[in-house]
């Protein structure tokens, strides 16, 4: 009994330490980054800053290309998401409900592009935008972010439509209702879950969206970022973390506020192949 008891305890020790590891690497750069950002004198070997300041907050926020990426950054993320949502969703659906030839062979082609190096994807689609007059343009920026985008709202949403059962429909129509007013009413706020976490995960991809920005849009669009790298490498360190807190709150806010859509069955759902 004493002999089960201690390995039990072992067990706990050794449970509560990979736990401690695992939040020192996770959350250890995210609480430097967040005491960088309000530190005013921060000098070797003080374990925490000397002085607190907001001083770098008034600078960093009185930079007009940062107030512009940020904004172009929204812009940008609002408009890849909702044209996504229109062309993905159609296809999401027919990928869930209409059985045709080589339907897991498209639907798995959404992979690709998170299968092999952006930058020679990126290289390739530059050279078609080049052709096409799309290079340095808005529209150029938001296709060649949807590219990262088609693999979130099409396999999510495709699973969630998967998962409402034709029996609930079927019921629906035998009340009389039609199609349409049974896809309204009945399978999309069923689905509505999937769409959400689908949807979160466009807006922020395109909002971190940096390397197809970069090709496709230097020099007029530059995006939040684009200019995190520019103060990274021309301004102090403390500028980089005020920056750093701008770009990750946006996420650190929208997890939050749709985690009661976000779990493993959705997300898990969401890369299962039927």
């Amino acid at each position: 009994m004493s002999w089960n008891l201690r390995l039990f305890s072992y067990k706990a020790w050794i449970e509560w330490l990979i736990l401690l590891v695992f939040a020192f690497f996770f959350m250890g750069p995210l609480v430097n980054l967040l005491i960088l950002a309000f530190s005013g004198k921060w000098q070797f070997p003080a374990v925490l800053p000397q002085e607190w300041s907001l001083s770098w907050w008034d600078y960093v926020l009185s930079q007009n290309e940062v107030i512009e990426s940020i904004s172009l950054s929204f812009g940008i993320a609002a408009v890849v998401t909702l044209l996504s949502v229109i062309v993905c969703l159609p296809a999401a659906y027919a990928f869930a409900r209409i059985q045709f030839r080589l339907s897991k062979l498209f639907l798995f082609s959404f992979l690709l592009t998170h299968a092999f190096p952006k930058m020679g994807l990126y290289v390739s689609i530059a050279v078609l935008f080049f052709k096409l007059n799309l290079m340095n343009t808005f529209l150029g920026v938001v296709l060649i972010h949807m590219v990262n985008t088609l693999m979130y709202m099409t396999w999510v949403p495709a699973a969630a439509f998967k998962s409402v059962h034709h029996s609930q429909e079927e019921s629906a129509r035998d009340a009389g209702a039609g199609p349409f007013r049974v896809f309204w009413y009945i399978t999309l706020p069923m689905a509505l879950p999937g769409i959400v976490v689908a949807s979160i995960f466009t807006f922020l991809s395109s909002l971190d969206e940096a390397q197809g920005t970069f090709m496709v849009g230097i020099p007029d669009f530059r995006t939040m970022p684009l200019i995190m790298y520019t103060i990274v490498q021309n301004y102090p360190t403390t500028a980089g973390g005020v920056f750093s807190i701008i770009l990750t709150l946006p996420t650190i806010l929208l997890l939050l506020a749709a985690r009661r859509f976000i779990n493993a069955d959705v997300l898990s759902s969401g890369f299962t192949i039927k």
